[in-house]
């Protein structure tokens, strides 16, 4: 569990109220790494800027999706291998509750799929730990203003991932005319959502749901019982 303690005692990481109530508009910040070494690195990274407050730590992803419910941090620090559950795991779990926090993933995986697997994933901020020192509290403070941030090894992959989605505007130029709602339950087609799951997630009927469907077909021109589900997975890190 999280750093020797239970997910039942989360508080026992946390700064004490007289800390809080001198930086009441400050960041506040969990961190989620197995080893505890690279976390009192990152403790201490985070406790050189007084606008960052770290509310807790974790050592797995069970005891992180305890402290992130009750806790509510605005910005997580992930590392992507936990034991238990993953930092893929607790992203999921974030968005599927709709938590108002933002993820980072802090990893040595400089991997092109695993990048974009963790964009469409809705993780706001991406950074190799060798990066760590001089780009850790940048991305803090960019996913928290409501902005994206990449290690500036990785920007090869943002460039690509962006030309991919341009090309693909390119060939379905319909893309565009779709409406926000089509277009999110485009997005959620392709996270292998059913008209069922799509339908609790936005409050709106089954039957709306797959009218939605349908006219994403005829927009796209998409014939086939499995057409728009294959087109969606097919391009899920460009829509």
């Amino acid at each position: 569990m999280g750093d020797a303690i239970g997910t039942q005692a989360p508080k026992a990481h946390m700064k004490n109220s007289s800390e809080e109530e001198k930086r009441p508009s400050a960041i506040t910040v969990l961190i989620a790494d197995d080893h505890p070494i690279f976390r009192k690195g990152l403790r201490q990274v985070i406790e050189t800027d007084s606008q960052l407050r770290l509310l807790a730590e974790a050592s797995d992803g069970e005891a992180t999706i305890a402290y992130l419910a009750e806790l509510k941090p605005a910005v997580a620090v992930l590392d992507i291998d936990m034991p238990g559950k993953d930092g893929f795991a607790v992203a999921d779990y974030v968005r599927a509750h709709d938590l108002p926090i933002k993820i980072i993933f802090l990893t040595m995986h400089a991997d092109e799929q695993i990048f974009n697997t963790a964009l469409d994933a809705g993780v706001k901020g991406y950074v190799l730990k060798d990066d760590a020192v001089s780009g850790l509290i940048k991305a803090i403070r960019a996913v928290a203003g409501g902005e994206n941030y990449i290690s500036p090894d990785l920007a090869t992959f943002l460039v690509r991932r962006s030309n991919q989605a341009a090309a693909l505007a390119r060939r379905k130029p319909a893309l565009a005319s779709l409406t926000p709602t089509e277009q999110r339950v485009l997005k959620m087609i392709a996270d292998y959502k059913t008209s069922r799951e799509i339908a609790d997630e936005l409050h709106i009927s089954f039957r709306t749901v797959e009218r939605h469907r349908a006219n994403i077909c005829e927009k796209l021109d998409l014939k086939g019982s499995h057409a728009l589900l294959k087109f969606a997975s097919e391009h899920r890190s460009q829509l």
